[in-house]
């Protein structure tokens, strides 16, 4: 193990990330079906496996859970790797996206997204959450200025589906302004600021799409529960909101739910 902090582990392996999916914007790329509404790219696993380079150097004896590559070795520390959040975006060239890096520690959990094209990294040591620019951190926080709130219809149907429900919503409409967008990257901007809110569906728990963002949100003081207000995961879906905001949403969202 390296004496760099788990923190800058995550920063450098989402920096690693990052620097292929910036090289790779743009080129003409080989695709990998999923399924028929989803795929990888060659970006997505040369992406992932400078990501696991670093963690496996600086971090041999942790286990890992890659979106592309699956998982190895068993340690009570483990790291999730998202290593492109947005590929249907990065493909269509929509410069939404972003490379997410997770650590699920017993000591205290870290998380590290990077945003490849605007060259932000938004982390959190599990205390302070701030975005590196040019290697200067700026301390962030939390602000429901914007009024903006994602909601995710892509969110598997399970549990209380309401995707698609809300977006349908006069009174939800009337009072923010609803966006959809790539996942982890949104809630990294509710953490900081840029963005109210953001709601989705489904069961997240460990989840290399979800985790490094929800991280972000809980160390930056943002509001995070389930659809129902109750602790993360201890039902289906996610509200992550400016603490001043959750409450208005959750009033909106309750009357969705089955």
């Amino acid at each position: 193990m390296s004496d760099l902090r788990d923190v800058e582990v995550a920063i450098k392996a989402a920096e690693a990330g990052a620097a292929v999916v910036r090289q790779k914007f743009g080129g003409a790329l080989t695709r990998y079906d999923k399924s028929a509404t989803d795929f990888a790219t060659e970006a997505d696993l040369e992406a992932e496996r400078a990501i696991l380079a670093v963690i496996q150097a600086e971090r041999p004896d942790d286990a890992v859970i890659g979106e592309e590559y699956g998982a190895s070795g068993e340690a009570e520390r483990t790291w999730l790797v998202d290593p492109l959040c947005g590929t249907l975006n990065f493909a269509a060239q929509n410069p939404l996206f972003s490379v997410n890096v997770a650590l699920q520690s017993p000591t205290g959990d870290v998380a590290a997204v990077a945003q490849p094209l605007t060259g932000e990294i938004f982390w959190t040591d599990g205390t302070t959450v701030a975005v590196r620019k040019d290697g200067i951190d700026s301390p962030a926080a939390p602000d429901a200025t914007s009024r903006m709130v994602n909601v995710d219809i892509d969110a598997p149907p399970e549990g209380d589906f309401i995707g698609a429900q809300l977006l349908t919503d006069a009174k939800l409409r009337e009072a923010f302004a609803l966006r959809v967008c790539s996942t982890t990257l949104i809630l990294a901007w509710v953490a900081i600021g840029r963005q109210a809110a953001y709601i989705t569906d489904g069961n997240l728990r460990d989840s290399v799409h979800f985790t490094a963002g929800t991280i972000l949100c809980q160390a930056a003081g943002a509001t995070v529960t389930d659809l129902r207000g109750n602790p993360l995961h201890t039902t289906s879906g996610l509200i992550a909101a400016a603490p001043e905001t959750h409450p208005h949403l959750r009033t909106l969202v309750t009357p969705h739910l089955t």
